[in-house]
Order: structure tokens, then sequence, then C-alpha cells
């Protein structure tokens, strides 16, 4: 095992000798020395993996020395140790980012706590994790096997993403094998469920269907509006449930949240359904009939999602809805700042609409541009990246000054996304879609129906035809579709992308979240 060196600084350091030679007796190399000076010199010549520093000591203070130290080492973890309880010196050796703050008269098992938490956190934490997952891993894949709900797909999804985090922050990610393999198990199941399920949770009014996409504003948004505080709903297109993981800290800094759940996506799980039907309250089939002059086809060059804000008035009128309301598309930095500048003036609204298109246009220039596959080899640095935006983000200012004038907030997404392996042949003629994860159009070539969702009658799915012998088929787990021409090109291209349209827990089982201020107006 590691030994790890020690620096102790205290001007009455030969009555802490019980104290080192506890900590010797541990595995430890400690230096002692009696003043900060010392302390410093000896930081300046050697090493170490922790500084304990006394806060009083005479000449020069534990303060004094502990900002010397940071500047000559600023990663060098220090303990500051002290008989003062005084809330100013300890505010400013928190400051001064210290790593932990020790009151005297100490005891051994404190000591020996708090250098454990420091210097042997990662190791404690991995061994920890890989026991504890070890120990669930069974009960995972049992309960994916039995003829499970939705809201029990929905806990086994929240389950995987809760040890996919877990497992992503142990040293050595042993553990991590063993999961995706897990996880891809738990997709083939998934899959399969909704290929059992999807049609009837559509069209039988006496089975037990999940919350989705055509109702979530019915249920979660309009019940909040007109209850004294305006209304901010914001829609962060592709955000995965692991992705709000990462961004849920940054938000949680302004809001405290009242209820989260996790809701289904539609069919296809791509922009041009999933959100034109969150706006709409209506299925893509009864979208295309009852707004026609909205609704933008397959087979029509047109924007998908040109008409939301139309969707959306229509969805508040029918609900005979008396709001004022408006809606915001935010597609770059510049348009973000514009929205941050105007929340004040949006507080006059009962009803604020926001889209945020940042991760879906992360995770298409992931696909496009060879620095940003750098940037996002795998799922962590895909995560990581989210994260590093939302605390950059204009839209993080917007929600701060939400929150500081007292609105409501209410996050969700469209859709989420997967990171494809497979490919799949496909044939289809010139005006079959261009969408890797499904497909429309007549006449479609493939082999092998059981392993991909195939919809011969997309009125059964409430989905529009282009002709009369138009057809549906849905990528399942990590597949994606690729033609014949060029196969390998394509094929080596798209693999290890991030797509959506398809079928799978990442993209069809998404975040809904309802926050209040933690300001308190």
């Amino acid at each position: 095992m590691q030994r790890y060196s020690i620096l102790w600084a205290d001007d009455e350091i030969d009555l802490l000798k019980p104290h080192i030679l506890f900590l010797e007796n541990k595995g430890y190399d400690i230096t002692p020395v009696n003043s900060g000076t010392d302390a410093i010199e000896k930081c300046e010549e050697t090493n170490y993996d922790v500084v304990f520093l006394d806060e009083n000591m005479p000449g020069m203070s534990g303060l004094e020395a502990l900002n010397q130290i940071k500047s000559l080492r600023p990663n060098l973890p220090v303990i500051m140790i002290t008989k003062n309880e005084e809330e100013q010196i300890m505010e400013e050796a928190i400051g001064a980012k210290i790593a932990d703050y020790l009151i005297k008269p100490l005891n051994p098992s404190q000591i020996l706590l708090s250098v454990k938490k420091i210097l042997d956190n990662k190791r404690l934490i991995t061994e920890k994790t890989n026991l504890s997952y070890q120990q669930e891993f069974r009960n995972i894949s049992m309960a994916f096997h039995d003829d499970l709900d939705h809201e029990e797909w929905a806990a086994i999804y929240r389950k995987l993403v809760y040890w996919e985090l877990e497992i992503d922050e142990t040293e050595n990610k042993s553990m991590a094998e063993v999961f995706t393999m897990q996880k891809e198990e738990a997709n083939a199941s998934f899959s399969r469920f909704i290929n059992d399920n999807y049609e009837s949770w559509l069209n039988d009014p006496d089975v037990d269907r999940p919350l989705l996409s055509h109702l979530l504003m019915k249920k979660w948004v309009f019940p909040e509006v007109g209850k004294g505080a305006p209304v901010f709903f914001l829609v962060i297109d592709n955000l995965r449930y692991d992705q709000w993981r990462m961004i849920q800290p940054s938000i949680q800094e302004h809001f405290n949240i009242d209820e989260e759940d996790l809701y289904y996506s539609i069919l296809p799980t791509t922009t041009a359904y999933s959100r034109n039907a969150i706006f709409s309250g209506l299925l893509p089939l009864e979208m295309a009939e009852k707004y026609p002059y909205l609704w933008v086809g397959e087979d029509q060059e047109d924007g998908k999602n040109n008409h939301e804000d139309e969707f959306l008035e229509k969805q508040i009128q029918r609900n005979n809805l008396q709001m004022k309301f408006s809606y915001h598309k935010i597609k770059k930095a510049s348009e973000g700042k514009t929205l941050a500048d105007s929340i004040r003036n949006l507080m006059n609204n009962d009803l604020n609409v926001i889209v945020y298109n940042f991760v879906d246009m992360l995770s298409h220039a992931r696909t496009d541009m060879a620095m940003v596959r750098e940037l996002a080899p795998d799922e962590s640095a895909y995560r990581s990246i989210t994260r590093s935006w939302i605390e950059h983000s204009p839209l993080l200012d917007a929600i701060r000054q939400i929150a500081e004038l007292g609105g409501r907030l209410i996050i969700t997404t469209d859709h989420g996304t997967i990171r494809v392996k497979r490919p799949f042949r496909i044939v289809g003629d010139r005006n079959t879609n261009t969408n890797l994860r499904y497909k429309q159009g007549k006449n479609l070539g493939y082999e092998g129906s059981d392993k991909i969702m195939v919809v011969p009658k997309p009125e059964k799915l409430h989905l529009p035809r282009t002709n009369v012998s138009t057809t549906y088929v849905f990528a399942t787990e990590d597949q994606f579709f690729a033609y014949p021409n060029n196969y390998n090109y394509y094929a080596n291209y798209y693999r290890d992308t991030f797509q959506h349209g398809g079928v799978s827990m990442e993209e069809m089982i998404i975040p809904i979240i309802s926050l209040t201020s933690k300001y308190g107006k």
C-alpha cells in the first residue's frame, strides 16, 4: 500500500508526539516542525501529501503560512488545526481552500478520519462502490427479466444511471465494462417491452400507461399557471437523465426541487415528433390532421419545428386557458444572453416557454467534428461537457434571475440520445428520411425484423403516412441504420456517435422537474 507523507506544523509539536506515533503506526510518514516559517521552507524543499497547520502559532500565524503554502503548492491539501472557534477564523480558512478544519483538543480517530478522507478517499470510494454494485448487480439483472410495467422500468433506469455515475467516480473504473454489459442487456429487454406495449398505451383507455409527451404540459405545466408566481417552462433539447444529474447541482444553488419524475417520449424520439407533441398536446397523426398548415411531414423540406409557438397557442386555446405567455427558442449564446437580459420583463407573463438547443447541438457536433469527438470520447466526458456548459452558460444566469425574482421553474426535455455501436443494414428509396434511428418510407428492405421495431400500420401508433404504403421501422438498443451503398464508410463514421429517434431507455425515459426559488419570494 502507498505510504503518504505528512508535514505537521505546531508550536507545541512535542506535546503531539502520541498523535504522531499513532499516525506512524498506521503507515504515515510524519515530518514535525514548530513554526509556520519552517513549514513554508519544508514545502519549498519537499513534496508532501498533506499538511497539518496550527492556526495560532507565535510569529507567523497559521493563516499567514497557509496563504504562502497555497501560493507555492496550490493543490496541496492543508488541514487547519485550532483552539479558536471564532466564525471569522473558520471563514478565512475555508476561503483559503483548506481541506479540513479540526478543533483542539484532538483525538487520534478524528485525525485519522480527516487524513483518510483526503488521502484515501478515491480508493475507499472505489472499493465501496465496486462491492455495493456487485451486490446490486444480481438484483438488477433479475428485475428486468421479470414482467415489468412502465413505472418499474423507469425505476430500473434510475438505478442504472445511479450506478453509472457512481462507477464513473471510482479510481480505476474496474466495474465499467460489467456495467456496460448489464445496461445493454437491460436495453434489449426494454426494447421488447416497448414493442409489446407501446401501441396499447396510445389506444387502450383501460391500460396502465406512462405520462407521454403530448400530455406533459396538461399534467405538469398548466396546473401551475395562475398560482401567483410566473411559470418558466424550460425544455433543454436532447437532455438525458444522466445529463440532468450533471447539471442539477448548479441549478439547486438557486432552486429547491419540489418534484422530480421520469416520463416517456413518444416515438420517434426526435424533435420533430416529440417536441411538437409537447407543445401541441397532440400525437403526430392528430397534429397532421388537425393542423395540416402547421405540421411539416417527412416529405417536405421545411424545418420541422418552426411552428412550436403556434402549436402552443392552439393547445392553450383548446384547454380554455386565459394566460399571457411568451415563447423563446435559443440556438446560440448571443440569444441566451438576450434572454437573460429580458427575465425581469418576462416576470409580467403567466407562462414563459424556453427551448434551449445546446445539448442537441453538442450531440450533432460530436458526430460531425473530430475535435468534439476528442473532447467527448465517451459517456463520462459527454456528461462532463454538459456540466461545463451549464456552469458557463447564459442560461444559468437566466435561471439565477428567475429564482431571485421568485419565479417557478419546470425543466424537462423532449427526448434523450443513445451512443450507437452496431450498424443495421437497410434499403430505402431516395424519399426515405435520413435519421439513423428510425426510417419512414415505402418498400424498405431489411433482414432480421426481430432485431428492430417494425410498424407496418403507422396509424396504430398515431403516426402520419406520406403515402399508402408507408412503413416505420425503429432501431432498438444501440443499433443504427446504414445503407448498403458505401456501407463500411458510414458504419465507421457513425459508430460511437450519439443518436436519437429509436427505442432505448436513454431516448425514451426522460426527466421532468418542478422547482421553487430558494430566495423565498
